[in-house]
């Protein structure tokens, strides 16, 4: 069965609103089915990976990742959220000029991404790249300015390789993720606090 690209699944969600004003979480989870996880995870993953150079709002971007990774490492297969949260809704107007935003650069991320090792993207493996990503969101809650970019970064190429079921696309962004959570161990473990504040002054530097 062949794959459909993310473009075209976008413009297939876009095309199933139909007449409807409001657009409400719940629709789009049922209109998403089984790729619902990773398209999630990419519209959350995405604006958490902006540079940050302030602190304090590290737990805010951290805590949709962590709730929709913590679901996938459980190896639930569909997301769970309360009714409350399931019944609110966007304007299907709003929605859509957000789609149109997006398909330009999803389209061009699509010329690199492609259906390859899919074995990578299912089965035992879906705990796994829950269990990563959840690591790398975990990771996100480290108060040092512009850390969330990389470990986000990871957790968006995961799912993008989900969606498109390109194992490639997840392992590199699980290397990505889980080299930077090991440099953050390593300077924690065999430096301390004062390695951080290093960390911290370096990027400050970069900044």
């Amino acid at each position: 069965m062949q794959i459909r690209s993310l473009s075209k699944l976008l413009v297939d969600l876009k095309d199933s609103f139909g007449e409807q004003d409001t657009i409400s979480i719940d629709f789009i989870l049922k209109a998403l089915h089984e790729r619902s996880f990773g398209i999630m995870l990419l519209i959350f993953a995405m604006p958490a990976a902006i540079p940050l150079p302030g602190l304090g709002i590290n737990l805010i971007i951290a805590a949709p990742l962590l709730f929709l990774t913590a679901q996938q490492a459980l190896g639930r297969d569909s997301i769970w959220f309360p009714q409350k949260m399931r019944d609110k809704s966007i304007s299907s107007e709003r929605f859509e000029r957000m789609l149109n935003a997006a398909l330009p650069i999803i389209r061009r991320i699509e010329l690199l991404v492609k259906p390859r090792l899919g074995f990578v993207t299912q089965g035992v493996f879906s705990y796994l790249i829950g269990f990563c990503g959840l690591i790398m969101a975990l990771s996100v809650c480290v108060p040092l300015p512009l850390t969330n970019t990389v470990p986000s970064a990871g957790i968006a190429l995961m799912a993008i390789g989900v969606i498109m079921r390109d194992g490639l696309a997840v392992i590199v962004g699980a290397l990505l993720g889980l080299l930077w959570v090991a440099m953050l161990g390593y300077v924690l473990i065999f430096i301390g606090t004062e390695g951080l504040d290093t960390i911290k002054e370096a990027i400050k530097s970069f900044a």
